[in-house]
């Protein structure tokens, strides 16, 4: 009987081959951008909204939090930095998982983990068990990747870098949200109020989980090519439109999987081989970030990542820093006896549309420059506006200096942010823009301890120095790259992104 069946298999895939095929970026392309990827953009844009509220609020909580309960200057930093080393250990985690089990039931955990931990610290007794919990939340906050890379695998290629940087608005749009928020909840309710509402997006994540679809991307190279065209019908459905004529078809790699993925005709695995098989897989998605095809990009990516990171959190602390009326040689810190003061949800408020012309930019030439010189413009144009503080300039001309250097930043982490998916190839693509943002997660918790010790101690131009030679270093990176990813199609195997890498060799 198993050679009865394999014999007809083999029909069946002998005419197949007559029969017209298509690829998943050639079906994506005639589906076209329509009201399906809309519904994928706004669950994954609400996710980034989430993160955005949940950090920007600890620039409000920490300093009452450390009125109420008399913390120490370093028990209210802790609560910062427990928040980023969560999201360093998440950032990778939920990279593994998504790759390995499914970009849906990364959703699922990070959506629990988040929601339940963030609502949970609103209950918080005592200092230690806020420090847990907010420790918990940065755990799934670390996720947000899996979610950009999941959005990125329904986006045609032609027009992928415009709809990435509009994606990203989501950021901006939270950050601004949750000032707006502080500055209603935290004068009239407390700083429990504001933390319960600051979960609610993530909440509002699980409550849709039951009907988001698994990227077609991650199906075809599970070799599940069925299940693949059904979400494809679904698009075509959706967006009012047709599928390309024959049968879809994936990559070659989808074939290799499944030779060595056990048939129906073998026996099945006992439980513990089967844990040992699946330990092994998850470790292979991280160490083949090492290969001698990817090595060079996961090194380049980690550091632009880092000084991205360190340069966006760097400058607006700079911002908080030089443009306040009460700055004593850089000793700003928000205090409890400010708090109060509705010049800090201002400045906070104001401040973060700075990031507005930034996003506008990026979408303008992210997709006509590519990404490797919109990144190295974007930094260049910020060492430029920072230039003019290493002299006593005039208040108006510091602000403004500020300005255009937080949107030269905003928009080259946004597209640093958006074109780590697009490096890899599916079968390691949320694992390497994970590990990419846990390193850039390590730049935002080194920042604001180099930052504060050189502003506090009055060493303003040094500061000013460091970010503009982080910068530099920065941009220098994003040159470096082997390929550009303009316009390109999503790699599916790691002969794919070689093969991309030996194109650009010959340019």
């Amino acid at each position: 009987m198993p050679v009865i069946e394999a014999e007809s298999s083999i029909g069946v895939r002998g005419m197949d081959d007559e029969a017209p095929a298509y690829t998943l970026d050639e079906a994506l392309a005639c589906l076209g951008f329509g009201k399906f990827q809309s519904l994928v953009l706004a669950y994954a844009g609400l996710g980034w909204f989430a993160e955005a509220m949940e950090l920007m609020l600890l620039s409000f909580v920490g300093p009452t939090v450390k009125s109420q309960w008399g913390l120490s200057s370093g028990q209210e930093s802790l609560l910062s930095t427990v928040v980023f080393a969560g999201m360093l250990v998440g950032a990778y985690s939920w990279g593994l998982v998504s790759d390995n089990c499914g970009r849906r039931k990364g959703f699922l955990g990070i959506a629990v983990l988040t929601s339940g931990a963030g609502l949970l610290s609103t209950f918080s007794p005592n200092y230690e068990s806020l420090v847990i919990i907010r420790c918990l939340v940065g755990l799934g906050l670390g996720g947000s990747t899996v979610l950009c890379s999941w959005f990125l695998e329904f986006v045609p290629a032609p027009h992928r870098g415009k709809w990435m940087v509009v994606f990203s608005t989501f950021w901006t749009l939270g950050v601004i949200f949750e000032a707006s928020l502080a500055w209603l909840v935290m004068q009239r309710l407390s700083w429990r109020w504001l933390l319960a509402f600051s979960s609610l997006p993530s909440i509002a994540l699980l409550l849709f989980y039951g009907i988001v679809p698994e990227s077609p991307r991650y199906l075809c190279m599970k070799g599940r090519i069925n299940d693949a065209h059904k979400i494809l019908q679904k698009i075509a459905l959706l967006n009012q439109s047709e599928l390309p004529p024959g049968m879809l078809v994936p990559d070659s790699t989808v074939g290799q999987e499944e030779k060595s993925a056990p048939s129906k005709y073998t026996p099945l695995l006992s439980s513990t081989r089967k844990v040992i098989v699946d330990f092994k897989s998850v470790f292979s998605s991280f160490f083949m970030l090492f290969s001698s095809t990817l090595i060079q990009t996961t090194l380049l990516l980690w550091v632009l990542l880092f000084g991205n990171v360190f340069s966006y959190y760097g400058i607006i602390l700079l911002t908080s820093e030089l443009s306040s009326q009460q700055s004593k040689c850089g000793s700003t810190i928000l205090s409890s006896e400010n708090l109060q003061n509705d010049s800090l949800y201002i400045n906070v408020f104001v401040t973060s549309f700075a990031e507005l012309p930034g996003l506008l930019l990026s979408a303008i030439i992210v997709d006509r420059l590519g990404r490797k010189l919109s990144m190295a413009l974007m930094l260049v144009l910020g060492c430029i506006f920072l230039f003019p503080l290493l002299f006593n300039v005039s208040a108006n001309l510091t602000t403004a200096m500020l300005f255009g250097a937080r949107m030269c930043v905003t928009g080259s982490f946004t597209i640093a942010t958006l074109n780590a998916p697009e490096l890899y190839p599916t079968a390691v693509r949320a694992t390497g823009a994970g590990v990419a943002s846990s390193v850039g997660r390590i730049g935002g918790m080194i920042c604001p301890l180099v930052a504060v010790g050189l502003v506090t101690g009055c060493y303003l131009t040094e500061a000013i120095i460091l970010f503009e030679v982080v910068m530099a270093i920065s941009a220098f990176s994003s040159l470096l790259f082997p390929f550009e990813t303009k316009g390109q199609e999503l790699s599916d195997s790691v002969d794919h992104v070689s093969d991309s890498i030996q194109v650009a060799s010959f340019r």
